[in-house]
């Protein structure tokens, strides 16, 4: 979503929706890797249904990361994609499906900031070259070192596009990847896998929803399904709240603000381009033995959970004494339908609404005044009520002068503290080097009694080379200034007391972008209007025009979230929103969009999106038309373009002032280029289909073995008994993969699965007729989770002693350690040596000495497949890894039976744990007869003591 704050803002608001992922981490011993097994209950107390990747949010970080070093190719690329996968599916374990979407060819609306995005890229990768090349020439000129500049090829991230080579690899990868899981996983042996790769149309979190919507609207869809999507976009926290299932989870990487990246020039950590000073490498150990190592955290895992999102807008949008009923469902749509104003990737937000201001508590408190005056709810089912929008946008209108003066008192207000911060910084400015680690300086009593010395010779080595820095810094200095025909004693306005040359940010009188519009007085609409669309204010028709555009924006957004794509060609074509005051008489201005609309091809979509930059990624004389003077859709490809940074402070906050592609000029010249195609660029061209996978242990396997026997090529709808209720069409896939057929690894360093266990075909999601209108209500049957807020979560003065929730189970019991276990810990655990993996000595030994506790016991052996487990002589004595206690789960009603839907108890927690017991040695295999074992009898599986640590000499667990 394009509010690149509303995260930040949602999770600060209302802070309990935010719950720490426990991880169970692979065990190491002698080199031998023992797996996790999924199949066991899930650390997190909690049992999810379906995951779903969008896998957009995973192939960029994974092929282009920012903190770690990139892969060296193609091949560790889809290894590092497979590596992510697996972790996740680690954190979540999903007990009946996976789906995996990358991002297919979008709507036109989507694809003017996808156009944006490799435009500014592009500008970006080249102004940073040109920097880095002045740099180099001004570092070495002052008699800097600098490494020799590699010459390596840059990975162009818009190749992450659908309809390049890449994008078709990563499927082929994808379905070798979803074989081998299935075939020697066992925690994947009755997970149903739905792979939608960018040759189906759709952006990747939308077809996600198409299918849950899709399945909602079937009689056998379990109406307490818990859903798990991942993703790290803020609109899919709107998506989640629109398809009002009762048990919904986001799972994201946590952001961490102010991540240390290195020096783009000589890759040291420490400072940016623009301050480097080409000073030589310190040694990295006393011996530089990790000279070539990058200190990496792994990033960690959040959960967001809309359940109790969804008890916070229930205690703020619940209103007394409406003329009508109060329909929280409702009102919840209406709060996701505010938030567009704010900002989102189809429409520029109203220049009056901004996130960090407040805009969406604005937007309550105002609709939450004229509600009264609308007589109902704003939206329904995805559908828009202008008339009452037009209420909500007459009073943001009236507040409109004063925010835009409020906005810049504050921003005075914060240059004014930040002046007085810098001066009072310059004047408590200490020595220009004090000694660290063991000989810091420190306060009296404020040690209980002295570090032990160790390494003093490193530590003193360390000392002299700040302090030979200190003076090459100062000589380099020296050096600059008499070369620029200055006098040491008459540079003082360039250098600070120290000799050293002030920076940019230092001066009292930084450069301010210009503003010419001046909201903040009077005539700012006419400013506006002359400066954005270059005509005058008093233009009535073409400020209607803006509004009418940006009205059929928004029923066109919450249609695309509520009811599914509703134009393929809708765009919105200015680079500007309009005013909320000018949104008058806006209930005749849509009607409907235009039937029967289809998208883009992949390759004419990269002709839409690229610049000429990435023209290598199209077929040669497709190539030709972004480059050639004499094309008739040059101008869709400028070399450079205007940023305006629209009051912001930084580039990438600007508005890209790019022109508009028209589709109808691309589209004729490209019919002179399409029979230069070759058949392989053909087939990439043309449009595909979500296959679906499972393994021999699905009761779907055999029905679909049966439709491959038959070589039936008519659609078969899915019986819905065989898989959790889901329904949908299957299709003979051209290339399928089938069971006990050899499957070719795509990657070199993977081997080929022999002995297959998987079976593919094409799907297709459940259709309705023309017209057909999705219920965005909670589904008859559907049990909504306890609440687990306490009144001081929303009361913000009460500053009582209560905690909130932590993880998903509310009766957790919370350890605690009395004086003499923090004596025995501390007995144990070495504080100067490193922590886990960083200390000396083999995994398992570090693990009992100082390391972490992991927070659940070590993984029961994988007995087939290509893990093989270590034998239990190989294990120190009493310290083979033991299966914790086995206690009675208590009757929980989410296990029960209901009247509604798909059986609910054929998943349970403790189901997936005694499938796991049943595992011999022959490998893993499924009870006889599933659905009675699952019914009758008690049923056993981990309790609340599942997540204790390894078991250990020290310790004895009963």
């Amino acid at each position: 979503m394009g509010v690149p704050a509303f995260f930040r803002w949602l999770s600060r608001k209302y802070p309990s929706i935010i719950v720490h992922c426990l991880e169970e981490k692979a065990k190491e011993y002698n080199g031998f890797k023992i797996p996790v097994d999924t199949s066991k209950p899930n650390p997190n107390e909690v049992e999810f249904d379906n995951l779903y990747l969008d896998m957009n949010g995973i192939i960029h970080p994974c092929t282009h990361p920012e903190d770690k070093p990139a892969p060296k190719n193609e091949d560790e690329m889809m290894v590092a994609i497979f590596e992510y996968i697996d972790r996740l599916f680690n954190i979540v374990r999903p007990r009946r499906v996976l789906y995996m979407a990358i991002d297919g060819v979008a709507p036109r609306a989507k694809m003017n900031q996808q156009r944006s995005r490799r435009f500014r890229a592009s500008k970006e990768g080249v102004e940073l070259t040109e920097e880095k090349n002045k740099m180099r020439e001004e570092v070495i000129q002052r008699g800097g070192y600098l490494p020799p500049d590699e010459i390596k090829e840059r990975f162009d991230s818009n190749c992450i596009t659908p309809g390049t080579e890449f994008m078709d690899n990563l499927a082929k990868c994808l379905r070798y990847y979803v074989a081998d899981r299935l075939t020697n996983d066992p925690g994947w042996h009755n997970i149903t896998v739905f792979l939608s790769d960018a040759s189906v149309p759709g952006e990747g979190e939308h077809k996600i929803m198409d299918f849950i919507r899709r399945q909602r609207a079937q009689p056998n869809h379990d109406p307490n399904t818990h859903h798990c999507l991942c993703g790290a976009d803020a609109d899919l926290i709107m998506l989640g709240l629109a398809t009002h299932e009762p048990n919904f989870t986001i799972i994201r990487e946590e952001f961490k603000p102010n991540k240390p990246r290195p020096c783009a020039l000589c890759s040291q950590m420490g400072h940016e381009i623009k301050d480097c000073q080409g000073m030589a490498r310190e040694k990295q150990g006393e011996h530089d033995e990790f000279a070539d190592t990058v200190p990496v955290s792994e990033q960690e895992f959040i959960f967001i959970r809309l359940a109790v999102l969804r008890e916070y807008l229930e205690r703020e949008l619940t209103m007394a004494s409406l003329p009508f009923p109060f329909d929280f469902e409702r009102s919840v749509d209406d709060w996701v339908f505010m938030c567009f104003f704010v900002g989102n990737d189809f429409l520029p937000h109203l220049p009056s609404l901004e996130i960090r201001e407040g805009a969406i508590d604005r937007l309550v408190g105002i609709y939450k005044d004229v509600v009264h005056k609308t007589g109902g709810y704003l939206t329904e089912n995805g559908f828009v009520n202008l008339e009452r929008v037009e209420l909500i946008m007459q009073a943001v209108g009236v507040a409109e002068d004063n925010i835009f003066k409020k906005r810049k008192d504050d921003d005075e207000s914060f240059k004014r503290r930040m002046k007085e911060k810098k001066k009072r910084m310059k004047a408590e400015q200490g020595p220009s080097f004090v000694p660290g680690g063991q000989f810091a300086p420190q306060a009296l009593g404020g040690r209980d009694r002295p570090m032990a010395v160790q390494n003093a010779r490193q530590a003193a080595y360390e000392m002299r080379m700040k302090g030979n820095q200190r003076n090459q810094e100062a000589a380099q200095s020296l050096r600059a200034m008499m070369k620029n025909g200055k006098s040491p004693a008459g540079g003082s306005e360039d250098m600070d007391s120290r000799g050293v040359k002030r920076k940019a940010e230092d001066s009292d009188s930084e450069p301010e972008p210009e503003d010419n519009v001046r909201l903040w007085e009077e005539g700012w609409k006419q400013r506006y209007y002359k400066t954005k669309f270059d005509v005058d204010a008093t233009d009535d028709e073409f400020r209607k025009k803006v509004v009418q555009s940006y009205v059929e924006g928004l029923c066109w957004v919450l249609r695309y979230y509520y009811q599914g794509c509703a134009s393929w060609k809708w765009y919105f074509p200015f680079h500007y929103a309009p005013f909320a005051s000018d949104f008058k008489d806006i209930k005749g201005m849509f009607n409907n969009f235009e039937k029967g609309t289809k998208p883009f091809k992949p390759l004419e979509q990269l002709m839409g999106v690229f610049p000429a930059a990435s023209g290598n990624f199209l077929p040669q004389t497709w190539r030709a038309l972004m480059t050639d003077p004499e094309s008739s859709i040059i101008d869709f490809y400028p070399d450079d373009f205007a940023i305006d940074l629209n009051g912001k402070k930084y580039a990438w906050q600007g508005v890209a002032l790019l022109p508009f592609v028209d589709e109808r000029r691309l589209r004729a010249a490209l019919a002179d280029v399409y029979p230069d195609l070759s058949p392989e660029e053909v087939r990439r061209n043309s449009l595909g289909s979500d296959v679906l996978f499972v393994g021999k242990s699905h009761p779907l396997c055999d029905f679909i073995r049966e439709l491959y026997r038959a070589e039936s090529h008519e659609d078969t709808e899915i019986p819905a008994e065989l898989c959790h209720g889901i329904q949908g069409i299957l299709n003979l896939d051209e290339d399928p993969i089938l069971p006990d057929k050899p499957v070719e690894s795509p990657i070199p360093t993977l081997r080929d699965i022999s002995s297959n266990c998987a079976i593919g075909i094409k799907f297709k999601d459940p259709q309705y007729d023309d017209g057909f209108v999705f219920k965005a209500v909670v589904l008859p049957g559907a049990k909504i989770p306890n609440k687990v807020l306490k009144p001081g979560d929303w009361e913000q003065s009460n500053r009582g002693p209560w905690r909130p929730q932590l993880g998903f189970n509310p009766n957790r019991q919370q350890a605690h350690l009395d004086q003499s276990g923090f004596r025995k810990l501390n007995h144990y655990v070495d504080r100067n040596q490193g922590a886990g993996q960083y200390g000396s000595g083999p995994p398992f030994e570090a693990q009992h000495r100082g390391g972490q506790y992991s927070n659940a016991p070590p993984p029961r052996n994988y007995q087939q497949g290509n893990y093989r487990p270590p034998q239990r002589d190989h294990y120190p004595q009493n310290q083979y890894p033991r299966t914790p206690p086995v206690n009675a789960i208590a009757a929980n009603p989410r296990f029960q039976h209901g009247a509604h839907g798909w059986d609910r108890a054929m998943q349970s927690q403790s189901t997936a744990y005694q499938q796991n017991q049943e595992r011999g040695r022959g490998g893993w295999r499924p009870p006889h007869n599933q659905q009675d074992s699952r019914r009758g009898g008690h049923q056993q599986g981990f309790g609340q003591g599942y997540g204790l640590p390894p078991p250990s000499r020290r310790y004895n667990w009963n």
